[in-house]
């Protein structure tokens, strides 16, 4: 039910009426009871032209309401008498009460005069002391504000902003509001902003100084703490070869050896906060790299204290970025060798500063940010050394680089610093870096082979015994021998080994602390390289240029037998230097790197002597082939080339070691056996009879007996081997002092007897041995005695060997 709008209120009609009067009058009172819209009657009125009917029932209307009023006021009268009754009794009662107040009134008057007289001396003496306790509260304010302002005044004389500060918020928070005088708060109101400005450009202008002295003081700490790096790194080394020869120890001693490795404090990289909480005083934990960071972490504080704190973050972190930056700047004008160190040495100690500042400096820079400087950093320091690295032409200055820069790795890494990008760069360039080292190397040593005189090498002192060969692990014995001592090599010997003991040094130097923990391989690959490709082929040129005489070839044939030796103490040495044991290298065994300089020497050193032994050779021209008696004592050409070959072994063997002295003489004994057939089977002996074939026996057996002897030189077995040089000319006499010759056929006596002959030449001797009699081959076999008949003869086994031919 809407309460706006009274219930429509329903007219029932006086009469049953139906006219069309009564029923407009009727829906006319029912609409204004309703508060309906009138609207809709007066046009009907107007509209019929009967508008007098409508005012008649409007009047009609109202007549009947005025009956209804006048009803409700005679039903309501009587109320209306009491009420008024009513009030006429109370206008009594309230005149009486009001002259009762009245007199109340006066006589209260009367009574509270004097009391209100007090009262006001009373008021009045209470204001005035009032006023006396307001200006005596004033007056010990402004005193003490005064006090205040007195110590914020100190306080800025002497520099201790932090207290000024206090004091100036303590007077803008207690006393500013407070202030009486409005001449003095309005001081107040201008000086103590113009204190804090003064206090942010005070401190702002102590902070830029510190930024310019950093940077000085960044460089110092850097080269200080790349330096006790390399100090560390000096006894680390030190350590490792301690250890390396207790580990050789206990593996050549019978008993065990036992040691142990002393472990040192590292050294302390960066100074602790000072007692006054800014990294000054005497609490900087004993480091020995101490910087001040006073002026900072008071800039910070006052900054904070200002509620600057954010501000001042981002102006110190932009402030380091642009300095960062400018350490980047690498100078045209100076040669980056000579300044890489300081490049480095500033950059490290930047990140040694602000790792300081990140522990210590409550939140004034995030680790988020030191990690961006750092990426920064990194990247251009790669930038830079790939840059440098592709211009260098000098393996030392990469080395000298490389050290630098994997030391400042060491000193970053230790404070938390991802070094990895850094040690990337440098294993990009190790091939470059080795091929220079090679190049360098190939220079000093066609310098150092250049030079050599071929003569043996005399050392009068120990040193330079200990120099030239222990040092090199190059001698036969481990008693020191006496001085002057005549080396079995020339010079050349270990200068080639002092170049190749530095280019080791240098490979190992370059991939040591370079991110690779196992490296063996990589040197030992360089190695190789450098003694099968540089060494081996300098040596060989010279063999080849400048070896014109049996003793220059006997000296190189030397000092090969030496370098095999120093082969071995190369890679021992690398291995060392690697930290791999050594028994690895001993089980890895590889073939004799200068192989070919090896037997190039060997070569012509044969050759040499092959010659020599063809001169005195050339004397089996003067051998009577056709003689009826043979000479007892061997023929001349056999006794001058074993006299030759006497003296060659007493003098080869003062420096030659023995294999390759057998080796040589194998190769010359194998050439005279070839000689001694090949002279036979020329055309300058056209006939040869029983009895030289019995001298050719007899210098076969001189010969034989030269290599028996050599028994004392050499093992029972290397002489054999000397012997069995002589296998084709021994073979082919035994074949023609045989009484048997058609067992040649025999492929089973051929192999045991026969293997190192030549059927053709057997051939072509055999015809020239034919006697015009046609006597037996036996017949020379026994001297004279007629061969048993049953013997096929010598016309037999020619057929058949020209027959298998």
């Amino acid at each position: 039910m809407n309460p706006s709008k009274p219930p429509r209120r329903k007219v029932i009609p006086a009469n049953g009426d139906d006219s069309g009067d009564k029923l407009d009058q009727l829906l006319l009172s029912s609409a204004i009871c309703n508060n309906e819209d009138l609207g809709p009657f007066i046009r009907k009125a107007f509209a019929s032209g009967k508008p007098e009917s409508l005012q008649h029932h409007l009047k009609h209307f109202a007549r009947s309401k005025e009956s209804e009023i006048e009803e409700v006021c005679k039903a309501h009268y009587q109320d209306f008498i009491l009420a008024v009754d009513d009030l006429k009794s109370l206008l009594s009662d309230v005149e009486s009460l009001k002259s009762s107040l009245s007199d109340s009134n006066s006589k209260l008057q009367s009574v509270a005069r004097p009391l209100l007289s007090s009262l006001d001396s009373f008021v009045e003496t209470r204001n005035v002391s009032k006023n006396v306790n307001l200006a005596i509260e004033s007056v010990e304010a402004c005193v003490h504000l005064m006090e205040v302002c007195s110590r914020a005044n100190r306080h800025l004389s002497g520099d201790n902003f932090y207290m000024a500060l206090k004091c100036v918020d303590t007077i803008e928070r207690n006393f500013l509001d407070k202030t009486a005088s409005s001449t003095l708060k309005k001081m107040l109101e201008k000086k103590i902003p113009e204190i804090r400005s003064y206090i942010e450009r005070k401190v702002n202008k102590e902070f830029g100084d510190w930024l310019v002295e950093i940077r000085v003081v960044s460089r110092n700490l850097g080269q200080l703490a790349i330096g006790q790096a390399s100090s560390a790194r000096q006894r680390e080394e030190d350590l490792r070869i301690k250890q390396r020869q207790a580990e050789e120890q206990s593996r050549l001693s019978v008993r065990d050896c036992i040691y142990a490795l002393e472990e040192e404090d590292e050294d302390a990289i960066s100074a602790g906060t000072g007692d006054d909480g800014y990294g000054n005083g005497n609490g900087n934990g004993g480091g020995v790299l101490g910087f001040d960071l006073t002026p900072l972490y008071k800039a910070y504080h006052i900054h904070q204290t200002l509620g600057l704190e954010d501000r001042f973050k981002q102006y110190y972190f932009e402030n380091r970025k642009l300095q960062l930056t400018s350490d980047f700047q690498v100078s045209s004008m100076t040669p980056f060798l000579e300044s890489h160190q300081t490049f480095f040495a500033q950059i490290a100690g930047f990140f040694v500063v602000e790792d300081r500042v990140l522990r210590t400096g409550g939140g004034l820079i995030s680790k988020m940010e030191v990690e961006n400087l750092w990426e920064i950093a990194v990247s251009k320091m790669c930038s830079v050394l790939e840059d440098q690295f592709s211009r260098m032409q000098t393996a030392n200055h990469l080395l000298l680089i490389k050290d630098y820069v994997s030391l400042l790795g060491v000193t970053l890494r230790r404070f938390g610093y991802p070094i990895d990008a850094l040690l990337d760069v440098l294993s990009k360039h190790r091939d470059k870096y080795h091929e220079l080292l090679l190049s360098d190397c190939r220079k000093q040593i066609a310098e150092a082979v250049g030079g050599d005189k071929f003569e043996q090498m005399l050392m009068k002192k120990e040193y330079e015994y200990s120099m030239n060969v222990l040092s090199f692990q190059i001698q036969t014995s481990d008693i020191v021998p006496a001085f002057p001592y005549l080396a079995p090599f020339s010079s050349t010997v270990p200068d080639c080994c002092r170049i190749v003991r530095s280019f080791i040094e240098d490979s190992v130097s370059f991939m040591s602390y370079g991110g690779q923990l196992e490296f063996y391989d990589v040197v030992k690959k360089y190695l190789d390289k450098l003694l099968s490709e540089v060494l081996d082929e300098a040596l060989l040129k010279l063999i080849n240029t400048s070896v014109s005489g049996v003793s220059q070839a006997m000296q190189m044939a030397a000092n090969m037998a030496v370098m095999e030796r120093a082969c071995d103490f190369f890679f021992r040495h690398a291995a060392q230097l690697s930290g791999v044991p050594l028994r690895m290298v001993e089980r890895s065994r590889r073939q004799f790197p200068l192989r070919k300089a090896r037997d190039a020497a060997e070569e012509m050193l044969s050759g040499l002597l092959k010659a020599k032994v063809d001169g005195f050779m050339t004397l089996i021209e003067n051998v009577n082939w056709m003689t009826d008696d043979p000479p007892q004592s061997g023929n001349e050409y056999v006794n001058e080339v074993i006299i030759y070959l006497e003296i060659l072994v007493s003098t080869a063997s003062q420096i030659l070691p023995t294999q390759v002295l057998k080796r040589v003489l194998q190769d010359v004994l194998c050439h005279i056996s070839e000689t001694i057939v090949g002279t036979l089977a020329s055309d300058s002996v056209k006939r040869f009879n029983v009895s030289a074939i019995t001298g050719i026996d007899t210098d076969i057996k001189l010969l034989e007996s030269f290599a028996e002897n050599q028994a004392t030189l050499f093992s029972d077995g290397d002489a054999d081997q000397l012997k069995s040089s002589l296998a084709e000319s021994r073979q082919l006499i035994n074949l023609l002092a045989s009484n048997h010759p058609e067992n040649f056929l025999n492929p089973v006596i051929r192999e045991r007897s026969y293997n190192a002959l030549d059927h053709k030449k057997v051939v072509i001797v055999s015809e020239k041995l034919k006697d015009p009699s046609d006597r037996l081959f036996g017949t020379f076999g026994s001297r004279g005695s007629r061969q048993n008949p049953k013997k096929k003869s010598l016309d037999t086994l020619i057929k058949r060997l020209r027959d298998v031919s």
